[in-house]
């Protein structure tokens, strides 16, 4: 499955929005699968080179990123939630995207040098075992991604790992109610197409719980609607009858978690505030002719 991936997602990397936009996820059957992506163009920081229309909510919207803050974005792709996040933690914080697919990292890397942030950083990596230090990031954001991961605990284990205490995610995802049929789990299309991958909704819950994660909270769901001509690429007429009425349902989440520690978050910002004034003060004291110079 990873490696259908990576195959699927650098293929992605090569083409234009326009046709990501026209399949599922970015891969699968061109049409007009186009109801899992949100519009990023109202978010300030946001950039349309680097949006791929892969993603299914909008996390960075509900990640109350502040000033400074340090933010991470699992599967960043070609940077798009990144550099919304840029313009949230400002000139003084950075931004680091993982992504697992080459290609998409020198994508990114392109687009940011194009914008000359020297504060947004890409590494390739698997995010089952992210390549961060611990109690290192702020903020955590994610957009459809979690789905295309096998050991899903892992990655909220290895969140909970990075994020320093009292810092926080929002993640925007696929999750379903109810099974989805056999023909659509096993699909490696699908998959790649971030259907066949999500789990229970519940399950998706309990593994952010069992990861020492709290206050977990759903900020936005929405169902996706698959259209019939996609499913029947893998379903029989009955078998699409047979599943439209079975009471699946498929969503989209955005959902938020903190990491236990206390909120020492708004003593790092006072703290930064303070250093900020205090070098503007030495920079302003030492001009020529001030009376400290």
């Amino acid at each position: 499955m990873k490696s259908t991936v990576r195959e699927k997602y650098a293929d992605i990397a090569r083409q234009s929005r326009e046709t990501n936009a026209a399949s599922c996820c970015g891969v699968g059957t061109p049409g007009t699968y186009t109801i899992m992506s949100e519009s990023y163009s109202s978010l300030k920081g946001y950039n349309p080179d680097a949006d791929l229309s892969l993603g299914c909510g909008l996390p960075t919207e509900h990640a109350h990123i502040a000033e400074g803050d340090t933010v991470l974005d699992l599967g960043s792709g070609a940077g798009n939630d990144c550099f919304v996040a840029r313009a949230a933690t400002g000139p003084e914080g950075k931004v680091i995207g993982v992504d697992f697919t080459p290609e998409m990292i020198r994508r990114a890397r392109l687009n940011a040098e194009k914008l000359g942030f020297n504060n947004v950083e890409f590494r390739q990596g698997d995010i089952e075992e992210l390549p961060l230090s611990d109690n290192s990031v702020d903020v955590v954001v994610s957009n459809c991604v979690l789905n295309l991961v096998p050991d899903k605990g892992r990655v909220f284990s290895e969140i909970h790992r990075v994020l320093r205490p009292g810092g926080h995610f929002s993640i925007s995802d696929i999750v379903l109610v109810g099974e989805l049929p056999d023909a659509l789990r096993q699909s490696a299309e699908l998959y790649a197409g971030c259907v066949s991958g999500a789990i229970q909704q519940a399950d998706y819950l309990d593994l952010i719980q069992q990861a020492g994660l709290e206050n977990i909270q759903i900020q936005k769901s929405k169902p996706i609607l698959v259209p019939d001509h996609i499913l029947l690429e893998h379903l029989s007429e009955a078998g699409l009858r047979d599943f439209l009425a079975s009471g699946t349902g498929i969503f989209s989440i955005t959902v938020y978690a903190e990491k236990p520690g206390g909120d020492d978050r708004s003593a790092r910002h006072e703290k930064r505030k303070v250093n900020l004034i205090e070098l503007q003060t030495a920079i302003a004291c030492c001009e020529p002719g001030s009376s400290c110079c």
